[in-house]
């Protein structure tokens, strides 16, 4: 993360986000400096538009507001349809994991 980090803040300043500059800004953070990963980084973001990425990303990470509930005598129904969501939702973030190390 610290590496990406580094990017969005020379990008934010203004400044090119090249090999040196992102090594510049982690080497200032203490951070322990992998070669090949603020290579791999600078590839990754050629040709990206940033500030496009950044937009995108915000209304994927956008909360959705919660529905307020109906009235007191629907409360019971209310908590079940919860838990049933909540279960989902997390079955669906394990799988989202997986995916990642599968």
């Amino acid at each position: 993360m610290e590496y990406i980090y580094a990017a969005m803040l020379l990008h934010k300043a203004g400044h090119k986000v090249d090999e040196a500059a992102v090594k510049k800004v982690l080497e200032a953070a203490n951070v322990k400096v992998d070669d090949a990963r603020v290579k791999a980084l600078v590839a990754a973001l050629q040709g990206v538009n940033i500030d496009e990425a950044i937009e995108k990303a915000a209304v994927f990470a956008a909360p959705a507001a919660a529905p307020a509930a109906a009235a007191p005598a629907h409360a019971g129904a209310a908590k079940k349809e919860e838990k049933v969501e909540d279960k989902k939702s997390e079955e669906q973030a394990a799988a989202g994991l997986g995916a990642l190390f599968g």
